[in-house]
């Protein structure tokens, strides 16, 4: 999306550097000691000889759904909410980060050796069983271990990917599986692919260069199976798909983000970002998109949408303090929304920490509005050290 997951993509880059003979598998549950904060991951200039955002651009699908080489920094994320038969609901994501070491292609001898390297992320959550799943792993582009690209494309981490299945409606499907939880979905896009900021130029602040490419596929029908608490599902429900590419980081005085991804019964999406600044106040490079039924889009700038949480959550061992409950309101649409997380702890104790999680929507003035989504809520937590 934007700015939200330049904090995950730079803790890849310090793993690299201090492990870059080893390949790196990790579980979520076991945090790594020196956990680092958004300003930390996020400060200093953008590293030299790697492309950056400065311009609109053309926009080409099917390729654009694939890798972007000489970029330093490039994911696939997608988040969804599910339901069973019976009325069971999950939220499901699944992430792929790719991180270049090298602006370009480097001739290696070694089979281990790598320009790039790969992070994924994989959480569940479980509403009626009241359980939080996560995972992550770390490799690299090498020895068939990790990757992105091909036709039909294929994002992969070991056994973790997401293989293009058809390319008209653009279609794919995702596994991930780690102890007692599992996904095998199909995700088909039932929208075209929406262009956020100024047609895909996504900037991050006011800072010349801080920008990404960045859009989304905002509603994809959802099929297949979740494994939680011994049991099987058959599920159905809506995903969304961020893509995102860039090599810049986000401003000096921005500390973290709180990021919305909702789909409304009435058929239309809602994406907004609010980047926090160290005083707490929001940065105007916060913005959004209103993407209306029939999949044309409207920009949201900062001072569009008004957000205001109602409830916090404090993590069980106390070291972070989020958000838990909002109103969002868009005036020029009419537009007033109460949103609510599915369970307050869905934090994800990774690499980095953050919170990210399965809503429910619900409308404020319109009682009859309805709707799910997921939000992502960073830099809320300061580094701590843990014990291995």
């Amino acid at each position: 999306m934007t700015a939200r997951r330049w904090l995950i993509l730079a803790t890849i880059v310090f793993a690299c550097l201090g492990v870059a003979a080893l390949v790196l598998r990790q579980r979520a549950t076991h945090p790594r000691a020196g956990e680092i904060t958004v300003a930390e991951a996020l400060g200093g200039a953008p590293a030299a000889g790697f492309a950056r955002a400065t311009a609109p651009r053309r926009f080409s699908f099917p390729d654009d759904h694939g890798p972007h080489p000489g970029f330093r920094t490039e994911w696939w994320y997608f988040t969804g909410n599910l339901s069973a038969a019976d009325g069971r609901r999950f939220g499901y994501q699944l992430t792929f980060f790719r991180v270049a070491l090298v602006p370009e292609p480097v001739e290696r001898p070694s089979r281990w050796g790598t320009d790039a390297v790969f992070m994924a992320h994989f959480a569940l959550t479980d509403v009626a069983g009241k359980r939080f799943h996560h995972a992550e792993r770390f490799s690299r582009s090498a020895l068939g271990l990790a990757g992105a690209g091909g036709r039909p494309l294929r994002v992969w981490l070991e056994e973790w990917a997401a293989v293009e299945t058809t390319a008209e409606p653009w279609s794919m499907r995702l596994s991930a599986g780690e102890g007692d939880a599992a996904i095998d979905l199909t995700v088909r896009s039932l929208k075209p692919a929406v262009l956020h900021g100024e047609g895909g130029l996504s900037r991050k602040s006011g800072e010349p260069g801080n920008a990404s490419y960045y859009y989304s596929l905002t509603r994809m029908a959802t099929s297949g199976t979740v494994r939680a608490g011994g049991e099987t599902f058959a599920v159905t429900g809506t995903s969304w798909l961020d893509r995102e590419w860039s090599t810049s980081a986000l401003g000096n005085d921005q500390v973290g983000w709180d990021w919305f991804a909702l789909q409304l019964d009435d058929g239309r999406e809602i994406m907004y970002y609010r980047l926090r600044r160290r005083d707490g106040t929001t940065d105007p490079s916060s913005a959004g998109t209103l993407v209306a039924a029939d999949g044309s889009a409207h920009h949201l700038d900062a001072d569009a949408v008004a957000l205001v949480p109602r409830e916090w959550w404090t993590s069980t061992d106390g070291a972070a303090r989020y958000p838990s409950r909002w109103q969002l309101q868009i005036p020029s649409a009419a537009i007033d929304l109460e949103i609510v997380p599915r369970l307050a702890a869905q934090e994800l104790r990774a690499s980095v920490r953050y919170w990210e999680g399965a809503v429910a929507v619900k409308g404020t003035t319109d009682k009859g509005l309805h709707g799910v989504g997921y939000v992502e809520l960073t830099g809320y937590a300061a580094p701590r050290l843990t014990e291995k």
